[in-house]
């Protein structure tokens, strides 16, 4: 058996989150970056007794479609998988009832699945500090008992919350932009996004155009030169957020 962590994560909250559920497995575990626009993931052919948790951050309550396009390109082969999105503390809507279908329809058996706050990629204070000492323990001990089923071999059907078909999502018009006086030059923007948006000879300029919005750049600039207009981010905030403002639980099924 081999386990695989397969993760969508472009501000790294969804990566801490797959982490807990996969405490119990440690060294064990072989690491694939969905974030890689230069891998080719048709090479990744997975058999039965393999077990993959595959994680994703919910964007407008669907699957990111570079995530998805990503997933469909792999082979599942019988093999275990455990759909795991992560939200910024509002509702996740489709978005895990679509990755388990994409990884079933990929040939993977879906034997568990979460949903669990993480901090929001684009207002930072919804789900700030998420996933806390509070989700560690709950998702430590759900790691646990998924590695009990797997165990036991008992591989019950379950369901998950989510519609068919699927919400529609356009993305959002919200666009980092790189301050000029800030930008150092150094790629690192455009090396990490996962669609090439940013230009390597010229990172300080996006193509709005292909840009998914998934704040990929912000994370990860040296220098803080990238940004959303704080503005654009406080009318967001304004207008969206009684939505977020009860803490949600995490969602775990088995």
């Amino acid at each position: 058996m081999s386990v695989y962590e397969i993760v969508f994560s472009p501000t790294g909250g969804t990566k801490k989150t797959a982490d807990l559920i996969t405490a119990d497995f440690g060294e064990e575990i072989k690491n694939i970056d969905l974030m890689d626009r230069n891998d080719d993931y048709s090479r990744y052919v997975f058999k039965e007794g393999d077990i993959c948790y595959v994680a994703v951050p919910s964007f407008g309550g669907r699957v990111p479609s570079t995530a998805s396009d990503r997933i469909k390109k792999m082979t599942g082969g019988g093999a275990y998988a455990v759909p795991i999105v992560a939200y910024g503390n509002r509702a996740y809507d489709d978005t895990l009832l679509e990755l388990k279908d994409v990884l079933e329809q990929t040939g993977f058996k879906c034997i568990a699945a979460a949903a669990a706050v993480a901090e929001h990629s684009i207002v930072r204070r919804f789900g700030a500090g998420r996933p806390d000492s509070d989700d560690r323990q709950q998702l430590e001990a759900f790691s646990q008992r998924i590695k009990e089923k797997l165990d036991t071999g008992y591989n019950k059907e379950f369901n998950v919350p989510g519609n068919r078909p699927y919400r529609e999502y356009n993305g959002v018009p919200m666009k980092p932009k790189a301050d000029c006086d800030l930008c150092i030059g150094c790629g690192t923007c455009a090396d990490k996004c996962p669609v090439g948006a940013i230009d390597i000879h010229n990172p300080s300029e996006t193509n709005d155009s292909v840009c998914i919005s998934c704040m990929a750049c912000i994370s990860v600039c040296p220098n803080g030169a990238r940004a959303l207009d704080r503005n654009i981010i406080e009318a967001f905030a304004a207008k969206k957020g009684k939505a977020f403002e009860q803490r949600k639980a995490n969602e775990l099924y088995l």
